[in-house]
C-alpha cells in the first residue's frame, strides 16, 4: 500500500483521523502580492495548460511556477518535488510525493514538512483527499520522530485551476468548506505564505 491507494475510510479508521468539514480554515488571509514576472508567465502559461488539459501540463505550467515563485520570495523554505517520501511502509505511509514544503532553508534534505500538495487525478478533487491526508499524517509522524514541533501539517489538493486546503492538528482533520480558483491567485499565493510562515 502506499499514499495513492488510501481511500476515505482508511484515513477514518487505520490512521484514526476525525473529520470537521465544516469550517473555513484561512477566512482571514490578507493577498498576496505575486510578481510581474509570475503575473506574466501565468498569463501565458495558463491556457496553454488548460488547452493541453492533462495533469502533467497543469502541474508543470501552473503549480510548479506558484510553488518556485513562493520559494524563492520566503527564504526560510525548502521545496520539493517528485521525491520519495517513506515514513512508515507496513501501514502505507510511503510513496512519491508531487510536492512538499518543508520549514527549512535546507534544499538538499528534508528536514521539516508543513504543507503537501496532490495533483488531483481526472479533474477530480475529492478522489485526491486520500491521498493528500496520508500524506499529512506521515509527515506528522516525520516531525514527531525528529522532534520537531510542529502544530499543523497543511495540504492540498489541486488541479491548476481549482485548489482545495486541508489542516491536520494532532488527529483532527479539516477539509476547508472554500474551494480556491486559479482567477484568485494572490488569495492563493496568501494562503501558501501564511502556511509557510506559521
Amino acid at each position: 500500500m502506499s499514499y495513492s491507494e488510501f481511500t476515505i475510510d482508511d484515513l477514518q479508521d487505520k490512521l484514526q483521523l476525525e473529520f470537521i468539514e465544516d469550517q473555513r480554515i484561512f477566512s482571514n488571509i490578507v493577498d498576496y502580492e505575486i510578481s510581474n514576472e509570475l503575473a506574466i508567465i501565468l498569463e501565458k502559461f495558463i491556457p496553454l495548460a488548460l488547452a493541453i488539459d492533462t495533469e502533467k501540463a497543469r502541474s508543470e505550467l501552473i503549480v510548479a511556477p506558484l510553488l518556485a515563485e513562493l520559494k524563492l520570495t520566503l527564504k526560510e523554505i525548502s521545496l520539493f518535488s517528485g521525491i520519495e517520501f517513506n515514513v512508515d511502509k507496513s501501514i502505507g505511509l510511503s510513496g512519491r510525493c508531487d510536492f512538499i514544503i518543508s520549514k527549512s532553508k535546507e534544499q538538499y534534505s528534508l528536514r521539516t514538512p508543513i504543507f503537501m500538495m496532490v495533483e488531483a487525478k481526472n479533474d477530480n478533487i475529492k478522489s485526491g483527499i486520500p491521498q493528500c491526508g496520508s500524506e499529512m499524517v506521515a509527515a506528522q509522524r516525520f516531525n514527531n520522530n525528529k522532534n520537531n514541533e510542529i502544530k499543523n501539517i497543511y495540504g492540498c489538493v489541486s488541479t491548476g485551476t481549482n485548489w482545495k486546503f486541508l489542516k491536520l492538528t494532532g488527529n483532527k482533520f479539516y477539509i476547508d468548506t472554500m474551494e480556491y480558483y486559479i482567477q484568485s491567485l494572490q488569495k492563493i499565493m496568501g494562503i501558501l505564505a501564511a502556511i509557510a510562515i506559521e
